[in-house]
């Protein structure tokens, strides 16, 4: 019995108070210990994400979580201990050292979920955290001056809605200053010039339209950058050129994808750097000596890393790299070390180093996989589907091992958000729960709207069309209906925030065919989710969604919202939310919690009071991934 006790005690459980406080729990069953046993192993993954060199020694500053939240850790050496450095209770974002000294960092962090997220410094001599802004806007977009004395970023402070362009000397922060008036929720900078005179800012508009400016970093003067073009173009990442002359950037300008160009600072004459390559360029950065572009591609959802004599404009030979997506590259100021985040379906994300002039691959962090093996998880598919107009859609489908789990298997279709996201093949954390240990498919969409197949793919959702991405799911239904390893009877669906949306939309649309749904931080009425989404948000999402002020569009969008359809969701569903979510407000769930009660439906509600768009906080992830176990069980499996 003492054994029993001091296990509950070290899983964190209390059978007699199993709820968190800060949990609003409705409907959900009791957890009972023998699940939360079975399943304690598959709570205990980690992973770990790259944040920055330091400028001087060969160490970097990466994120991981060891106890309830991701916080900043100095690794010394490939494989070397994570040394924590913060210990907050809220995660930790982004992080960047101080170059040429390195003597301090400035990291990024909100509260509870809210996204108002606050700089901060963290002084490595006596470990003390000093805050940078106001505490109450939100700032985002740190970028320190390549002398390392200057900071700028983009923050809210001014009107709540747009983004300004503010800069300040961290060392002291009664430096702050506003630096430029802007319009619009969607400016941030990218770059500062190699004199530290300019600023490169982007402003964006919609995934389909942005443009590059220059900001003079003494006076705030701008001036567009980028031309003016008859059809709408998207820059993405952008740099300027180690010689200061040009500006590097991904456009789609006279392209469907994504591609690497240098737009010369005084001509203004654009040069195509990747034309062979019929993918996106996702990211990319200069070597600090400027001879080497190292850049990722997003190949069919993988992340490849690719390396270009920036002399010559000519691929260098591929990286020999493990399998898996790259991202979140940065050169060490050497000029010969590059960092990357590394994932694929057998390992989580880790942070790797590659010598671009040797080859040589180092792994900097190895993260846990709460004891299991990883060779055991599930390799996946590509499948590519002809949808309702012809029109080529894909998905990623994880199958379990037919020999331990013999028979047609339940499966679960998980629909990214965005929408303009994408699903790609990258590790499976949790969910290898139910392809491991319940027999249950995985099917990840990449229905129209997606990233990663092209800027016409991108609008093929927008405005009123909105409802073609929900038939294109009818053409995945039809696809597992037809496979004899997968049982048609027993299908779930399942989504967060844009993905929360479109759960709900098939659970209308496909209630006769769908077994149950969850709803994860989801959209239930695009013109209440409109007027109540942030006001910095309110415009970007509108070219998405549509304009909810247009009489037109205002009764399409209505139609088309799934609370206004409740009573032809026949099925359970679970609805998932944070308090503090700025992007998709708590009004959202609440209203289509009660649509169901009031129709006669069941529904199971989460709330956490602590979170906002998505659970960070491991203890609340943790009770939310036991929940949907219970869940699936309950009205999937059985």
């Amino acid at each position: 019995m003492k054994k029993l006790s001091l296990l509950v005690a070290l899983l964190g459980f209390n059978a007699a108070a199993q709820v968190p406080d800060n949990l609003v729990v409705e409907g959900v069953p009791a957890i009972p210990l023998e699940l939360r046993r079975d399943v304690a192993r598959y709570l205990e993954f980690r992973a770990a994400a790259f944040q920055s060199w330091h400028p001087i020694r060969r160490e970097m500053l990466i994120t991981t979580r060891f106890a309830e939240t991701p916080q900043l850790h100095l690794v010394k050496t490939p494989g070397g201990v994570r040394k924590q450095v913060t210990f907050g209770t809220e995660p930790v974002g982004s992080a960047k050292f101080r170059p040429r000294a390195g003597d301090f960092a400035v990291f990024s962090q909100d509260s509870g979920g809210g996204e108002f997220y606050q700089l901060h410094r963290h002084d490595f001599h006596d470990g003390r955290n000093t805050l940078l802004t106001d505490g109450k806007s939100r700032n985002t977009g740190a970028r320190f001056s390549n002398s390392g004395i200057h900071l700028a970023y983009s923050s809210t402070r001014r009107t709540g809605k747009d983004n300004d362009i503010w800069v300040m000397i961290p060392s002291d922060p009664k430096t702050d200053r506003l630096l430029t008036e802007l319009s619009g929720g969607g400016w941030g900078v990218l770059d500062w010039s190699p004199d530290d005179n300019l600023l490169l800012v982007l402003q964006y508009i919609s995934i389909n339209e942005s443009h590059l400016h220059l900001v003079d970093a003494r006076t705030g003067k701008r001036s567009q950058l980028t031309r003016a073009t008859k059809d709408k173009v998207a820059y993405g990442h952008a740099r300027f050129a180690h010689d200061g002359k040009a500006v590097l950037a991904t456009s789609d300008d006279d392209s469907e994808f994504q591609q690497l160009i240098r737009i010369d600072l005084k001509s203004g004459e654009q040069t195509t750097l990747t034309a062979s390559i019929t993918w996106d360029v996702e990211e990319f950065e200069q070597s600090p000596d400027g001879k080497v572009i190292a850049f990722v591609t997003n190949e069919a959802g993988v992340g490849a890393l690719n390396l270009m004599d920036a002399k010559k404009g000519k691929l260098m030979p591929n990286p020999k790299l493990p399998l898996g997506t790259v991202s979140n590259l940065e050169w060490h100021a050497n000029g010969h070390d590059l960092a990357f985040n590394l994932s694929s379906a057998k390992s989580p994300s880790d942070v790797y180093s590659l010598d671009a002039r040797t080859g040589l691959l180092e792994r900097w962090t190895e993260s846990e996989t709460g004891g299991l093996n990883p060779e055991s998880f599930v390799e996946p598919e590509i499948l590519k589907l002809s949808s309702f107009d012809g029109l080529l859609i894909s998905a990623i489908v994880y199958r379990p091992d037919p020999k331990k789990f013999p028979g047609p298997r339940p499966t679960i279709i998980n629909i990214h958000g965005g929408p303009e996201g994408q699903s790609r093949p990258v590790f499976q954390a949790r969910n290898n729960y139910f392809l491991n240990e319940l027999g249950v498919a995985i099917v990840y969409p990449n229905v129209r709207g997606s990233a990663g197949y092209g800027k016409t793919f991108l609008t093929l959702d927008n405005g009123f069309k909105r409802e073609d991405s929900v038939r294109d799911i009818a053409t995945i239904l039809g696809w597992i209906a037809r496979q004899p390893d997968f049982d048609r009877s027993r299908i779930a669906v399942t989504g967060g925030s844009y993905g929360g949306y479109m759960s709900l939309a098939c659970m209308v649309q496909y209630a006769d065919i769908l077994r149950c749904g969850i709803d994860v931080v989801g959209i239930s009425n695009f013109v209440t989710f409109l007027n109540n989404t942030q006001d910095y948000r309110r415009d970007l999402r509108r070219v998405e969604y549509g304009d909810e002020r247009d009489p037109k569009m205002k009764e399409f969008l209505e139609g088309i919202s799934p609370a206004n359809h409740a009573a032809r969701i026949k099925k359970p569903l679970f609805v998932v939310q944070g308090k503090n979510d700025p992007r998709v407000p708590l009004t959202e769930a609440e209203q289509m919690v009660k649509a169901i009660r009031d129709a006669g439906g069941k529904v199971w509600y989460l709330m956490a009071k602590d979170e906002g768009h998505g659970f960070a906080k491991k203890r609340n992830a943790d009770f939310q991934f036991l929940s949907t176990i219970l869940f699936y069980k309950e009205h999937l499996l059985n």
